[in-house]
């Protein structure tokens, strides 16, 4: 059963979001080798244009539009082939009136010329005239000077997590060093007596770190440094030691393995006696990650996840990526996400008053997408490695039915 009086997910973390309205991140200069999936901690305003200069988009003949009207397979235009352009060169010469000069694609068109006439609708007379076979309107086949980017534009955003396309065109513009917020730091901290490095040859009842490897993972895809502390055993003291030298040394810290029944209130108790606001909710009307614990310490949040490794990725989308992403310099309202809209094949049960997120695989049959349940416990890895993304049943729902329309959040 679900405590009614449990918080809804989305006003657990705003406590948290609202509890770290001070955060000032730093910012640091990065080259673009190293630009890739930084935030922006400025506006970037182009100081030129991109193209700089008028070019082709087709292997032709760069001609005057006007030379050209009405032309047609069985009436063409003739024009005198006065010049041959090649990449990387200036023209230094204009196009007079009823002359044509071939250009590749990319070369840049000379002055009086105005439109490209594509080879195929070209053919070669005598005497160095050529047959234009088609007219070609103002600009036809041209990218003109300032058309991808203006000079005094703005180009990209602050906030801005960047893509390689982003690099690609700060280097289109020669911007080549960018203001950045630093990533912020965040530690993890994985508690419980059975748990095991991975490395360790297993004992009967104890289980492998899993958790802090999927969380590592997922702290660098949004811009995180992951800083695995260890495997502390269920003691007071351990971990509250070990969470104070977490919170000194990092932005944000996590604590995993230690907020179900055993151990949840000493969790609880350590963190509110290290600093406050202290913890801001214990458990959440979710399905799986219901003891999921979120709190702020001296500014720095501190979320304890779950022991379950499904429940760990629901809970670090739902809680934790949204409050990194504050903390990277990101606006809030930044959607980062894969969504697709995906068919039910089939039927979900779903209790009213709770927020069931499950994992589904994608399937294409006969040109639709299907989204099929991956069924299986929260303790189970296995149900995250077959599946593709997040179907979220809300609290006001009973289910999803086979056929229905639904939203899939990728992984």
């Amino acid at each position: 059963m679900f405590d009614k009086n449990y918080l809804m997910p989305q006003d657990a973390l705003d406590r948290v979001l609202d509890a770290l309205s001070e955060i000032h991140p730093e910012y640091e200069n990065t080259g673009l080798e190293n630009a890739y999936n930084r935030v922006l901690a400025k506006d970037i305003f182009s100081q030129e244009d991109l193209p700089g200069f008028d070019r082709s988009t087709v292997d032709g003949y760069a001609v005057a539009s006007s030379d050209t009207f009405g032309a047609k397979e069985t009436m063409p235009a003739y024009l005198q082939l006065t010049h041959e352009i090649f990449m990387g060169d200036e023209p230094d010469f204009a196009l007079a009136k009823g002359t044509t000069a071939k250009i590749p694609t990319g070369g840049m068109l000379p002055k009086g010329a105005d439109a490209v006439v594509m080879l195929e609708h070209v053919q070669i007379a005598s005497g160095g005239l050529i047959e234009i076979l088609r007219s070609v309107p103002l600009y036809e086949n041209v990218i003109r000077r300032g058309d991808d980017i203006s000079a005094s534009s703005l180009v990209l955003e602050k906030g801005k997590r960047l893509k390689p396309q982003d690099v690609g065109a700060l280097a289109g513009i020669g911007i080549t060093e960018i203001k950045v917020f630093k990533k912020p730091i965040v530690s993890i901290i994985s508690t419980g007596d059975e748990i095991v490095s991975a490395s360790e040859k297993l004992k009967p009842g104890h289980v492998r770190d899993i958790n802090s490897y999927t969380l590592s993972g997922l702290i660098q895809k949004y811009g995180g440094i992951p800083k695995r502390l260890g495997i502390f055993r269920d003691d007071y003291s351990t971990i509250r030691d070990a969470l104070s030298q977490a919170l000194a040394e990092s932005d944000m810290v996590l604590l995993t393995g230690g907020t179900s029944a055993g151990t949840k209130d000493m969790t609880s108790s350590i963190i509110n006696d290290i600093g406050s606001p202290g913890v801001l909710f214990h458990g959440v009307s979710i399905k799986p990650g219901k003891p999921m614990i979120g709190a702020v310490v001296n500014n720095k949040a501190v979320f304890g996840l779950p022991g379950h490794p499904a429940a760990t990725v629901v809970c670090f989308n739902i809680f934790i990526r949204p409050v990194l992403s504050k903390i990277c310099g990101m606006p809030e309202s930044t959607i980062e996400s894969g969504i697709l809209r995906a068919v039910m094949s089939k039927s979900i049960a779903s209790s009213a008053g709770r927020e069931d997120h499950v994992r589904v695989s994608l399937e294409v049959k006969d040109g639709v997408l299907y989204a099929a349940p991956v069924l299986g416990k929260s303790g189970l890895i296995t149900t995250l490695v077959k599946a593709d993304g997040i179907v979220v049943i809300p609290g006001s729902k009973l289910g999803l039915q086979a056929g229905e329309e639904t939203i899939v959040r990728m992984f």
